[in-house]
C-alpha cells in the first residue's frame, strides 16, 4: 500500500489529501483572505506561507509525514511539457522561481513538493501541468504567422476523466480517441488520439463561460479594443464575460433558476452555451476524421442535466457520450502518483529549454 500526498494551491484555497492507494485518508482545504494575500507581492512570494499551510494540516491530522511514499503537485503554466509526471528537479524548480510561462499559483505545488521531498528523502513530482502540449504541427497554425496556437487548457481532470472512462470501457486510454470537454469556470476541450492531447480549444478559442467571452468576432474585438483601454478589454475577455455579461450571474444554478421561472432570455444563453460547446467537439471530431470512441463531458457545470443534454442532443451522432461530473484534481494528482509508484507510468525529465 502506497500513501500519496497530493498537493493543489488554487488563487484563494491551498488543498491537499492524502491516499492510501486509491483510499481517502483525508482532505483539507484551507481558504486565504484577500487580506493575508495582498501581503504577498507575487505568487512566488507566498509560497513560505503555502508551505507552512501545508504542513501544519498535515500535523493536525495526525499524518506522519515519513509514512508518505511520493508527493504530487500540481503542474501549472510552467513551460510547453508533455502529459503526466515531471519529477521536480533544482532545474525545474529554477524555470518554476524564474521564468514560468505564465505567474500561476499552481506553480507553487511543484515548490512545495519539492522541499518536502528533499526533507522526507523521497520523490516529488507535477502532474498533468496546465501547460501540457501535445499538439501537432498542423494544429499550432493559427492564421497570422506571429500568432502560434498553444496549449493551456484544464490538462489534469480532461486527462483523468479521459483515463477513467477508458479503464471503464475495458480499453487502454492509448488505444483510443476521445474528446473531454471541460465545463467550469472557464471551458476548455482536448482532443486525445492513442494517448495523446494533439489538439485542443482553449478558454479564449471556443463556447464561452460562466465569466469569460470566448472566441469573439475578430474585427468587433479589434474595434473594442481601440475605443477601451487594456483592462477593460481584459475584464471583458476573463472575468466580466460570459454568463456575467448576458445574466449578471456567474452561476449556473442560478441561470437555471431563471430558466424555471419562465425566463426565456436566460434559456437562449444558457443553450447558446450548450450550442457552442458542441460545435467545439464537432471540430475536434474531424482531427480524426470522425473516428472519436466517446466523448466526455465533466467539469463543475456537467452536473447540469440540462446543460448537458443540450449538449448530448447535438454531438450524440458523434460517438457514445459520458458524463463524469466535478473536476476531482487532488483525486487525479494521487492516481498519478500511484500510477508512477506502482511502474504504470515513466517520470519525465525537465532538460531546460
Amino acid at each position: 500500500m502506497y500513501k500519496v500526498l497530493a498537493i493543489n494551491p488554487g488563487s484563494t484555497s491551498t488543498k491537499i489529501a492524502v491516499y492510501e492507494d486509491t483510499n481517502l485518508l483525508f482532505r483539507h482545504s484551507v481558504e486565504h483572505s484577500r487580506e493575508e494575500l495582498a501581503k504577498y507581492p507575487t505568487f512566488n512570494d507566498q509560497y513560505s506561507m503555502r508551505y507552512e499551510v501545508v504542513v501544519n494540516a498535515l500535523k493536525e491530522n495526525n499524518m506522519d509525514l515519513k509514512e508518505l511514499d511520493i508527493i504530487v503537485g500540481r503542474g501549472g503554466p510552467v513551460t510547453p511539457l508533455k502529459s503526466g509526471a515531471y519529477i521536480v528537479d533544482e532545474m525545474l524548480v529554477d524555470k518554476i522561481m524564474k521564468d514560468p510561462l505564465v505567474q500561476h499559483p499552481a506553480n507553487l505545488a511543484g515548490l512545495i513538493a519539492y522541499r518536502m521531498g528533499k526533507e522526507l528523502n523521497i520523490d516529488a513530482l507535477i502532474y498533468d501541468a496546465v501547460s501540457t502540449d501535445e499538439l501537432e504541427d498542423i494544429a499550432r497554425i493559427s492564421g497570422v504567422k506571429e500568432i502560434e496556437r498553444k496549449s493551456l487548457v484544464h490538462t489534469l481532470n480532461m486527462r483523468a476523466s479521459a483515463i477513467k472512462v477508458a479503464k471503464e470501457m475495458d480499453k487502454k486510454y492509448k488505444d483510443l480517441n476521445l474528446i473531454v470537454a471541460h465545463l467550469g469556470g472557464g471551458l476548455s476541450l482536448s482532443l486525445h488520439k492513442k494517448g495523446r492531447m494533439v489538439d485542443v480549444v482553449t478558454d479564449h478559442e471556443g463556447a464561452f463561460s460562466p465569466e469569460r467571452s470566448g472566441v469573439l468576432p475578430s474585427e468587433a474585438l479589434a474595434n473594442f479594443c481601440y475605443e477601451n483601454d487594456k483592462d477593460v478589454v481584459k475584464q471583458m475577455l476573463r472575468g466580466k464575460g460570459g454568463l456575467i455579461s448576458y445574466l449578471n450571474t456567474n452561476d449556473a444554478r442560478e441561470v437555471e433558476k431563471m430558466i424555471e421561472n419562465g425566463d426565456e432570455y436566460a434559456k437562449l444563453i444558457y443553450e447558446a452555451l450548450a450550442y457552442q460547446v458542441a460545435k467545439n467537439i464537432g471540430e475536434l471530431s474531424t482531427v480524426v476524421n470522425g473516428s472519436v470512441d466517446a466523448i466526455i463531458i465533466t467539469g463543475g457545470m456537467a452536473y447540469s442535466k440540462l446543460l448537458t443534454g443540450w449538449i448530448t442532443e447535438r454531438v450524440k451522432f458523434i460517438a457514445p457520450i459520458v458524463i463524469v461530473p466535478g473536476e476531482n484534481e487532488l483525486e487525479a494528482l494521487a492516481n498519478g502518483g500511484l500510477r508512477v509508484l506502482k511502474g504504470e507510468e515513466k517520470v519525465h525529465r525537465f532538460l531546460g529549454e
